[in-house]
C-alpha cells in the first residue's frame, strides 16, 4: 500500500534514531494490518519512523524523547512464547543519483503487495519510509513457525537510507 502523506517530514537524521520495545501504539500516519503465522501484524508508520506490532511485541525506530536506546546493529530477547531478533544498518550514498536510485529500488519492489506500507513525504520524491512482511521469518528454517519484517527509513538530506530486519519466531 503506498500512502501519499501530507505531513511533513518528521525525523531529520538517520543517527537521531532510537530503539524501543514494548511502547503502546504510538499515533499513526497510516496503519496496514496483515494476518501472518497466526498473528494480526500492524505496520505503522510513524513520521519517518516505524512501530511494529505483532502479537506480544511492540518494536518502535523513531526519534523517541528522553532515555530511549539509541538503534542498536543487533538486538534479541524473548517475549512469552517467543524469540525476537533485530538488526539495523545504515547505507550512506555519495551522490543524490546513487540514493535516488536507491530509494526508488525499494519502492518498485514493494509497489502492489499487500503485505507492505510505503509512506511518501511531501518536500522530496525521496522522503520514504516503507515496511514490508519478510517471507524470511521463520518458518522453514527449522526454528518453528515465525514471521518477520524488514524497513527502510531514507533521509534525503545525508542521503541515508536505514535498513532493520526483524524476526518472531514462536517457541516450541
Amino acid at each position: 500500500m503506498l500512502a501519499a502523506l501530507d505531513t511533513p517530514f518528521a525525523d531529520a537524521r538517520a543517527d537521531a534514531l532510537s530503539f524501543a520495545l514494548g511502547l503502546p501504539p504510538l499515533d499513526a500516519l497510516a496503519v496496514l494490518p496483515v494476518e501472518r503465522a497466526g498473528l494480526t501484524v500492524h505496520l505503522r508508520l510513524l513520521g519517518a519512523s516505524h512501530q511494529v506490532i505483532a502479537g506480544p511485541l511492540s518494536e518502535t525506530v523513531a526519534c523517541l524523547p528522553g532515555g530511549a536506546e539509541p538503534l542498536p546493529g543487533r538486538a534479541a530477547t524473548t517475549v512469552p512464547g517467543w524469540g525476537y531478533e533485530f538488526t539495523a544498518t545504515t547505507s550512506a550514498h555519495g551522490g543524490e543519483p546513487e540514493f535516488g536510485r536507491a530509494v526508488e529500488a525499494v519502492c518498485a519492489r514493494l509497489l502492489g503487495r499487500d503485505d507492505a506500507l510505503t509512506g511518501a513525504f511531501p518536500g522530496s520524491r525521496h522522503a520514504v519510509t516503507a515496511l514490508a512482511l519478510d517471507d524470511a521469518g521463520g518458518a522453514g528454517d527449522g526454528a518453528g513457525a515465525g514471521i518477520g519484517w524488514r524497513t527502510w527509513h531514507a533521509y534525503p538530506q545525508t542521503r541515508e537510507i536505514v535498513m532493520t530486519r526483524s524476526r518472531l519466531v514462536r517457541q516450541r
